[in-house]
């Protein structure tokens, strides 16, 4: 049992710093994620600082983190892409538009989540 356990934790251990790794890479080569990460400190502070319900609060602290991680896997999935090849090819551009999608939906998201707050 103490293997077990023991084994866990190494992989929790491993996970936690691959993890953080991810983050110093893209934080150190994507404006667009520290600004998204700019935009969710000014979020959680507003949504801590006013007067609105647990639940409300808990929406949109969570669909930043969403935009926080779709903005992530765009990084990811474009530096995939320009690592197989940096020519210009339909099916690049097309998984990279969707990886900009889904950060779009997601700042979506976020943004009419705040309007359904704040406009009740």
């Amino acid at each position: 049992m103490l293997q077990i356990l023991s084994a866990e934790g190494r992989r929790f251990r491993n996970t936690v710093i691959w993890s953080l790794q991810g983050w110093v890479a893209a934080w150190a080569s994507e404006k667009t994620l520290r600004q998204w990460t700019l935009v969710q400190a000014i979020s959680v502070s507003l949504a801590c600082w006013l007067d609105i319900e647990p639940a409300e609060r808990a929406v949109i602290i969570g669909l930043g983190f969403v935009l926080l991680a779709a903005e992530l896997m765009n990084t990811g999935i474009e530096t995939a892409v320009d690592y197989i090849s940096l020519e210009s090819h339909p099916l690049a551009r097309k998984a990279k538009d969707c990886g900009s999608a889904a950060v779009a939906l997601s700042a979506i998201a976020g943004g009419a989540a705040w309007l359904v707050v704040l406009i009740g």
